[in-house]
């Protein structure tokens, strides 16, 4: 278990840090806000299916694990020196759930590759969810489904 302010054990030590991503939240998912040190997020949060005109953890989660997975999944094509489509896509689903424990969350990313055979595009997406670092992030907790569509 985790103290506060303690840093968890890392998986793996980089030999660079890319980017870092800084921002800061007030208020939480019921009417909170984020926004990042460089401006270019500035979000309102409201509850799912309430009213409000923010969106919600999940969302955000969702759109950035399918903004990262297509980036993942250049990456396996130009390794395997496969041509993707200039319209792939990715439909995430992101559900907020509960049990006896309490709240978590589950996935599902829908990837369309049109004009690839299924065998292809198949691959490819294989090839991505060893590549993405969010898919590495939920890798063995939280329940994954991956599709080509």
């Amino acid at each position: 278990m985790s103290q506060v302010g303690a840093a968890e054990p890392a998986k793996a030590q980089p030999d660079k840090v890319r980017y870092t991503a800084k921002t800061h939240t007030t208020g939480g998912r019921d009417g909170g806000a984020a926004h990042s040190d460089d401006g270019r997020l500035n979000v309102g949060f409201s509850l799912p299916g309430a009213p409000g005109a923010g969106t919600n953890p999940e969302q955000m989660f969702a759109a950035g694990w399918s903004a990262c997975f297509i980036g993942a999944l250049k990456h396996a094509a130009a390794k395997t020196k496969v041509r993707l489509p200039a319209d792939l896509a990715i439909d995430a689903e992101v559900d907020l759930c509960t049990d006896n424990t309490g709240f978590f969350v589950q996935a599902r990313l829908n990837v369309s590759l049109p004009g690839l055979e299924r065998q292809v595009a198949q691959t490819l997406v294989d090839a991505a969810h060893q590549i993405c670092p969010y898919s590495k992030a939920t890798r063995g907790n939280i329940n994954v489904t991956l599709s080509v569509v």
